[in-house]
């Protein structure tokens, strides 16, 4: 599935993402994590401040609150793109 795919599934149904589909697009949308290998997977985004993008994994799939979070800090970059 590709990113845009994936990011149409989250917006359509946040409660029911597997969580290395949510990295994908992280990794598509903000590049490598600056920490991952714990319980945590953080990226970094190109803002100041928060919101920092922290998603766990919850046995195979990603948390609801974070695919959220996830999709306004899309959103937020997206905004940031277009108004350059």
């Amino acid at each position: 599935m590709s990113v845009d795919e994936i990011v149409t599934q989250m917006r359509q149904s946040p409660h029911n993402l597997d969580f290395k589909e949510l990295v994908k697009v992280c990794k598509a949308k903000f590049g490598e994590p600056r920490q991952a290998g714990s319980s945590h997977t953080i990226f970094k985004t190109p803002w100041q401040g928060d919101p920092r993008i922290n998603i766990q994994n919850a046995n195979g799939k990603a948390k609801p609150y974070q695919v959220k979070q996830v999709l306004l800090a899309i959103d937020k970059l997206e905004n940031l793109t277009n108004d350059d």
